[in-house]
């Protein structure tokens, strides 16, 4: 009979029978908790941003009632205050919170239309009416915006704002620019001090760069002492410091632009001067026309969506959850040096999705459908689209296509303790993690697009870059000296 009991560490050592169930079912709870403190402390942050915005409209309507606010308006852009996540403004009809962009998740401000109809149909045909929840992961909202969606007399219509060209018109000219460069070029080096030069005598802006920039502009002369720089810390609060961002190079050069800014962006003037070109529709021989353009205004943006992610470690040990990591093209997750495959546990909101056994996958916004994800078999998306790109990346499996996830949804992959192999994850193509059994990705779009300028618009300068940078569909016409149908 002894010999049938198990060793006290039964339940923690085999992997056999129920003791590996009971194990794998106490991790599996455990990981749930880290992932429910993480949602947790974003929830709390988002209330605490609903409440600042409250407080903020009601100290703005006591200032109306006693004279000190001026709501004789005509324009809707009478900026009152201005937070990371929109724009609380005041027009003829009163206060109202505008949102830059449109994201499901986010408790959106407008009432929903109501209908005092005692029989709940419409007396003028006779249908029966319904309302919409706007909501994600089944915590629904009953409220919309008007301009987004219409349902009234039970009618679902899409407005024409969701396929109309953001179009930005300055309330006042911009006078503080920022100038990023790629480094190591002779040619960005001297479309740099052109362009200083010609913004600083022409616009009379304000000028930062770089150290390592204003260290090469005043090696050239001392007339650039005016440049000006920023420090470390002041890096977070960077954005309200400039009003523009010019960057000089290619596609990367804009990613690192983009990663600078771990919250609200301002618009950005990428000109070309590297090898890609899907970000940069601008010519640097034809600087002093493109900036007086996107300077006046108004010019047409394209807003390029980013994701968040955020790593939680094996919740059975320390329960850690890992900063924010913002990206603009994609985060991968490759097997790294192991010789064994990638074996992922996808999953989206609260839906199993898959397992991915291949070399790894990548979660790529639309901006970067032209990147890694297009390498691995992926679809090319209008930067515009709001989603989630999924491509897995040399699957072992014929039936393994991309997707494409809406925008609101939250992504997790994590590496199983049967994984043969651990797993590294790449952010934008840097920041590299490894990734041990039991740890989390999630990732989800971030309230922080990055505005664009575009040459002519955002479908014009999508197309065209496809066009110019993978000879997308070229091929030798058919001539016209063969045998034609009667």
């Amino acid at each position: 009979m002894d010999s049938c009991i198990p060793p006290p560490d039964a339940h923690c050592t085999s992997f056999h029978g129920s003791s590996a169930v009971n194990c794998a079912a106490v991790a599996k709870a455990m990981r749930r908790v880290a992932e429910g403190k993480a949602h947790a402390q974003e929830e709390a942050a988002d209330w605490k941003r609903k409440y600042e915005i409250e407080r903020l409209r009601n100290s703005l309507l006591e200032q109306r009632g006693q004279g000190k606010v001026n709501i004789n308006c005509k324009k809707p852009v009478d900026l009152l205050q201005q937070n990371k996540n929109g724009i609380l403004m005041e027009n003829q009809n009163g206060l109202s919170f505008e949102k830059h962009t449109i994201y499901s998740e986010e408790v959106l401000n407008r009432e929903a239309t109501k209908f005092d109809l005692g029989n709940n149909a419409n007396p003028n045909t006779g249908k029966s009416l319904f309302t919409l929840a706007w909501g994600c992961n089944r915590e629904k909202n009953t409220r919309h915006k008007h301009d987004v969606v219409s349902f009234e007399s039970g009618n679902i219509t899409t407005a024409v704002r969701s396929s109309k060209q953001i179009t930005l018109e300055w309330v006042s000219p911009p006078q503080s620019v920022i100038i990023l460069t790629k480094p190591d070029s002779t040619s960005v080096r001297e479309s740099c001090k052109e362009m200083v030069r010609w913004l600083k005598e022409e616009r009379n802006a304000n000028i930062f760069v770089e150290d390592r920039v204003k260290e090469e502009l005043l090696t050239e002369s001392q007339y650039f002492k005016f440049v000006q720089t920023w420090e470390k810390d002041e890096i977070s609060l960077l954005h309200t410091k400039v009003d523009l961002v010019i960057t000089l190079g290619g596609d990367g050069t804009v990613l690192w632009a983009a990663s600078m800014f771990k919250g609200p962006v301002p618009p950005v003037v990428p000109f070309s001067l590297g090898s890609l070109g899907f970000m940069t529709p601008f010519q640097s021989e034809l600087y002093r026309e493109y900036l007086q353009m996107v300077m006046t205004g108004p010019v047409s943006i394209t807003l390029r969506h980013r994701l968040r992610c955020r790593i939680v470690r094996d919740a059975a040990k320390d329960d850690r959850v890992e900063e924010s990591i913002l990206v603009l093209n994609d985060v991968s997750i490759d097997r790294g040096m192991s010789s064994f495959l990638t074996f992922l546990e996808c999953y989206c909101d609260d839906s199993f999705v898959t397992c991915v056994q291949g070399d790894g996958l990548i979660l790529s916004t639309t901006s970067g459908s032209t990147a890694y994800s297009l390498a691995a078999g992926g679809s090319m998306v209008h930067p515009e689209v709001p989603g989630i790109l999924f491509t897995p990346i040399c699957p072992h499996s014929l039936s393994f296509r991309p997707l494409i996830l809406p925008e609101y949804v939250t992504i997790r992959v994590q590496v199983p303790y049967n994984s043969r192999g651990q797993a590294w994850a790449s952010f934008d193509g840097k920041d590299r993690k490894q990734l041990k059994a039991g740890d989390a990705l999630l990732c989800s779009m971030a309230p922080w697009p990055v505005p664009t300028a575009c040459q002519v618009d955002s479908t014009h300068d999508f197309l065209r870059s496809v066009c110019e940078g993978l000879h997308w569909n070229l091929r030798k016409k058919q001539s016209f000296d063969g045998p034609r149908e009667i």
